[in-house]
């Protein structure tokens, strides 16, 4: 019994070791790439309805392209297309299958859109939003190319870098029209990444920490690294409703949005200062290895969070 008990801890330390090497798949110079690209002038701003949310649509999905992704479900491309206040918008969704698990679905998202341009004024008017958000959107391109690079995922992959937050949650509020909510497991959203938290260096925070044990599985799985996940500490925000996750949490799905923003002292957010000189390319990327790591034992099947049910009156549902 012993050595049976003794060979067990061996293989668990072996699993371990190599999910932590196989994040330094998860380059910083890629992530620099990506960001970068992202937030760059040429987008404009990325406002849902500009030309410059066009450019930044094709990145992405050529992106999801070169990483090996296909269509999820009935799409045809990459494109989930649909019009909202009278503006033609697309969500950008790339699916990877599991393989015992494949009927059982994990999203991985960010949004993509941002504030666009100040339509007068002198000197700098261009809305990049470098953390906000393409920060979480490259780390939608990173943990796509990752998983997919791993090709161990028993439950299935469905990255999306959501448009219209800004003006609502619109992009995914549409997503979450058409799905059977029950088979979705987890909603992993990533806003906000690239500044140390108020918690301190290799640290991160969840929003609706209490809503559902998705918290708990990850700090369990980063026990055994230097990085730490908190509660979101902005209880009086409610940003648990304010980005994408709510519109899935709405639904039942147990769905967090993962940040590391000091956003009560943030002077760059929602400014035009929001540049990617600004952020700090490693907490970006070890941002983005934590996530990889922490919600490994949800892709693999081998851990289920609870259910999100909310309070009569909670959400903004239409």
């Amino acid at each position: 019994m012993k050595t049976i008990f003794l060979t067990f801890i061996t293989l668990l330390c072996i699993h371990w070791n190599n999910a932590q090497s196989n994040v330094s798949f998860i380059k910083t110079e890629s992530v620099k790439k990506h960001l970068y690209i992202l937030a760059s002038d040429e987008m404009e701003g990325r406002k849902a309805g500009s030309l410059g949310i066009e450019k930044a649509a094709k990145y992405i999905a050529s992106e999801f392209q070169k990483i090996g992704l296909i269509p999820f479900k009935n799409l045809t491309s990459f494109r989930q297309n649909f019009k909202a206040n009278d503006i033609e918008m697309f969500n950008i969704i790339g699916f990877l299958e599991g393989r015992s698990k494949k009927d059982e679905y994990v999203v991985i998202s960010a949004h993509y859109d941002h504030l666009g341009k100040k339509s007068k004024g002198e000197g700098d008017l261009i809305y990049n939003g470098a953390d906000d958000d393409a920060s979480g959107t490259t780390a939608v391109l990173a943990l796509a190319q990752y998983f997919k690079k791993l090709g161990t995922n028993e439950r299935s992959l469905v990255f999306i870098a959501f448009t219209g937050e800004e003006m609502g949650l619109l992009g995914s509020r549409h997503f979450g029209k058409d799905i059977d909510a029950s088979k979705f497991i987890a909603g992993i959203n990533i806003e906000m990444i690239g500044k140390t938290s108020t918690y301190g260096p290799k640290t991160a925070w969840l929003s609706g920490f209490d809503r559902s044990d998705l918290g708990t599985i990850i700090q369990k799985n980063l026990e055994e690294t230097e990085y730490h996940l908190y509660p979101d500490p902005y209880k009086t925000l409610k940003l648990f409703f304010r980005s994408d996750n709510a519109s899935l949490a709405e639904l039942g799905i147990p769905s967090h949005t993962f940040s590391t923003s000091p956003i009560d002292i943030d002077v760059h957010y929602h400014q035009v200062t929001d540049q990617p000189e600004t952020l700090d390319m490693e907490v970006v990327t070890e941002t983005i290895r934590a996530i990889a790591l922490g919600i490994q034992s949800i892709i693999n099947g081998k851990d289920t969070p609870t259910r999100v049910i909310l309070k009569k009156g909670e959400g903004r549902r239409n």
